[in-house]
């Protein structure tokens, strides 16, 4: 299928050669100014843009942005008779292909057009099969391809169409409301409400109110009836977060209503029915709070039926490349970017970075990061001074002693140096080589010598 060219000159004689040159093999069509120029793009589909640097009146700078709007996709290259280093890198900062010089030759022209094409074809291609792998590896909006989270996302698959109570653990930041709603949105209660009470914001004498409702005048300020979140969510889900905050005087009357399947209203004498599914989450050692007397251990029970522990980003770090490529995409969207990557250096020191707020801060650092960058990749510059500043240790020290590796041979010693270094990189190849000084084939054939498993 031939390819579509727009044209975009003020010039009459140059788009008219140009048309005759190139229409024996792509569909062209021309605007003498960009207005047309615009009106045609939001009109056709185009492949490609040879766009003047200088249009009357009009930058092609300008005309550029705008054309990305529309089509972020569209390759465009400049044709400038005012050709300069800074124009041009300027129009490839803003996204141009390239930059070629009047009087165009047409030699020169055919090549960069197929080049051009080409590489709209790659990208076209890595994109599907980027998200191609993002789908392998997701699950309702959860992504993760370390054995860790691929359990994770069995365990969902299970408990989805049951209603038996969950607990989700794990360090704040780690994504335990998107395992509750992916529960949710993945099972047979998907089309009710999903109803989130965030037990450590809400204030202690407040939060039974904000459960169960309250009648007219059953306390100061009450001043009419009001449902709860639990009758609110009727036939959905209540995801509790941060149940380990809950106040002990409410836990006892929170399990009842799990073990009565009802609930009575503050003030109000009248038992309602309860249909919903608990959800529970917490970033505290729950068993430890049981021994210390700070939770009830029967309502412990009835809420842990199944357990769910997220792990921290940092010891799974081999699904870093999935996740930022996902957050590329995302903040792309809602920043009108178009970054495309990061460079080697920014993408080492992600890598070795150890997320102590896990895949929140890591969102946070790509929106930061997209928000300062000028380029169409993420510099180490463009990274927060936090990130920057954190230095990943090269020695061997959190694995082995040096008094362990005195009498060792070389061979055995670079054998202990791989192995910590591929578990200090949660078994991400790539970013043990960096570390290490090595390209991946040598690190691969190291493992393979050394017969270093995982």
């Amino acid at each position: 299928m031939r390819e579509n060219i727009l044209i975009i000159d003020d010039e009459i004689g140059i788009c008219t050669s140009l048309t005759f040159a190139l229409e024996d093999k792509y569909n062209v069509k021309s605007a003498v100014n960009p207005i047309d120029g615009i009106r045609l793009m939001r009109e056709e589909c185009f492949n490609l843009c040879l766009l003047d640097l200088k249009i009357g009146e009009y930058s092609g700078l300008d005309v550029l942005d705008e054309i990305k709007q529309i089509d972020k996709n569209l390759i465009v290259i400049i044709m400038t008779a005012y050709g300069t280093i800074d124009s041009s890198v300027q129009a490839i900062k803003k996204g141009a292909f390239t930059y070629l010089t009047k009087p165009i030759n047409l030699d020169e022209l055919y090549v960069t057009i197929e080049q051009a094409l080409e590489y709209q074809r790659l990208n076209a291609k890595v994109e599907y099969l980027s998200q191609e792998l993002e789908n392998k590896y997701s699950y309702n909006g959860i992504i993760g391809k370390s054995p860790s989270m691929q359990n994770v996302f069995k365990i969902i698959d299970k408990l989805k169409d049951v209603d038996t109570n969950v607990v989700i653990t794990g360090e704040s930041g780690t994504g335990k409301e998107l395992v509750a709603r992916a529960i949710h949105y993945s099972g047979k209660r998907r089309k009710e409400r999903f109803v989130e009470v965030n037990c450590a914001a809400i204030p202690e004498g407040l939060l039974e109110s904000e459960l169960f409702g309250h009648k007219k005048g059953s306390f100061t300020g009450a001043i009419k009836d009001e449902k709860g979140k639990f009758e609110f969510a009727d036939n959905g889900t209540v995801f509790l977060d941060e149940i380990g905050d809950i106040p002990f005087a409410l836990q006892a009357k929170l399990l009842r209503v799990l073990q009565e399947k009802e609930y009575t209203p503050v003030g109000s004498n009248e038992k309602k029915k309860l249909n919903i599914r608990i959800i529970s989450a917490t970033n505290k050692d729950l068993r430890a709070m049981v021994r210390e007397g700070e939770f009830r251990q029967d309502l412990y029970f009835r809420l842990n039926v199944i357990e769910i522990n997220l792990p921290p980003l940092r010891d799974r770090k081999q699904d870093l490349p999935l996740l930022f490529n996902h957050f590329i995409k995302l903040h792309n969207k809602e920043l009108n970017k178009e970054i495309k990557g990061l460079s080697k250096e920014a993408e080492r020191i992600l890598f070795n970075y150890n997320y102590p707020g896990n895949v929140r801060e890591l969102s946070n650092i790509f929106e930061y990061a997209m928000v300062l960058s000028n380029d169409a990749i993420i510099e180490y510059d463009d990274l927060p001074e936090e990130v920057k500043r954190h230095k990943t240790s090269n020695t061997i020290k959190d694995s082995v002693f040096a008094e362990d590796i005195i009498g060792l041979k070389l061979k055995e010693i670079e054998k202990i140096v791989i192995k910590a270094s591929l578990i200090r990189n949660g078994g991400h190849r790539k970013a043990t080589a960096e570390m290490l000084g090595i390209s991946e084939k040598g690190l691969r054939n190291k493992i393979i010598e050394y017969q270093i498993k995982g």
